[in-house]
């Protein structure tokens, strides 16, 4: 298969040493999210990381930008590029899903992303650039950062069709999620679930730990952009945050998000739902996925891994996917 493999690691204190796991077993790339609120920090784990492996890459996957000044990122990539060297590094950008829904804050402007992804860029090729009415400019002497000009690949986390532009204007590929997008030449889709061992059902305790985070995640999506129609029983699952005051109902509504199944969600977790959504399959059901993706556009598979045994998950994805 023609796909190169990458993961997807939900970052935590663990993460480094996944991403040494995932080195070991022929990963390309671990990408590490930023969301703050309930992942550890990003650059911390990617430094950690960089210093635990040799030759995986290393990337953001992916970097909210109103999170943080751009010199703040510009500085976290040229140590990141200084520890691990720049044919290693790659951001990615997106507009926050998890990262600013958790803050009970709405996704950035595409609009931003770009003007910020601009500067970013500039900042570590040395230039002066205007960002808030104010000249700035990397200004660390040696042993400070890594050296200027830097050049890392960027990809943008990419649906619709703003987000596709910016991909294709401001970045050097495309980040996406559920379904990969034709036309790039390199196309990195972010696929989660588990591999069943033989004979395994879909509603075991172990594939319910592992993935059952990927039907719940739809149904987070669905709640907060109002498509509840896209989620069977949607209404009557969603009815489960009925009476949590609006204020905290994303503090609710996100625990667990991407790792595991909180306490609302667990009743409508089932193997038929993990079963249906592609989330909890066979070998033979991953390969035949993963050929309909690469057909539809996708590069790159960034797998990520979940619940409480993320080597046995990086290791069983490695094997179906290497057949």
């Amino acid at each position: 298969m023609a796909l190169i493999r990458s993961c997807a690691l939900n970052t935590s204190m663990d993460s480094p040493e996944h991403a040494r796991i995932a080195e070991e077993l022929g990963y390309t790339r671990a990408w590490f999210y930023d969301s703050p609120a309930i992942c550890a920090d990003v650059w911390m784990q990617l430094a950690l990381a960089a210093e635990r492996t040799e030759h995986i890459g290393l990337g953001t996957g992916v970097l909210v930008p109103a999170l943080r000044h751009p010199m703040v990122t510009a500085t976290a990539i040229a140590n990141l590029v200084a520890l691990a060297g720049s044919d290693r590094v790659t951001i990615g950008v997106g507009t926050g899903f998890t990262g600013r829904l958790t803050l009970g804050q709405r996704p950035s402007k595409w609009s931003d992303v770009a003007a910020y992804v601009d500067v970013v860029k500039r900042l570590l090729r040395g230039e002066l650039v205007d960002w808030e009415g104010a000249k700035i400019t990397m200004m660390h002497y040696p042993g400070f950062a890594g050296d200027r000009p830097i050049e890392v690949p960027f990809v943008a986390a990419a649906m619709g069709p703003k987000g596709l532009a910016v991909a294709r204007d401001h970045a050097d590929g495309v980040f996406t999620v559920p379904d990969p997008v034709a036309g790039f030449d390199w196309c990195v889709n972010l696929t989660l679930g588990t591999v069943l061992d033989e004979g395994e059902e879909s509603g075991s305790d172990r594939a319910i730990a592992a993935a059952g985070h990927a039907a719940s995640l739809w149904l987070h999506f669905a709640m907060e952009f109002d498509k509840l129609d896209m989620v069977p029983g949607g209404e009557r699952w969603a009815a489960a945050y009925d009476g949590i005051p609006e204020d905290v109902r994303h503090i609710e509504l996100h625990e667990g998000h991407l790792w595991a199944v909180n306490e609302r969600d667990r009743p409508f977790v089932t193997g038929e739902v993990l079963a249906a959504s592609g989330a909890a399959m066979s070998v033979a059901g991953w390969r035949e996925r993963l050929a309909q993706l690469e057909e539809a556009g996708a590069t790159e598979i960034a797998y990520q891994p979940a619940g409480p045994d993320v080597p046995r998950e990086l290791e069983t994805f490695a094997k179906a996917m290497d057949g």
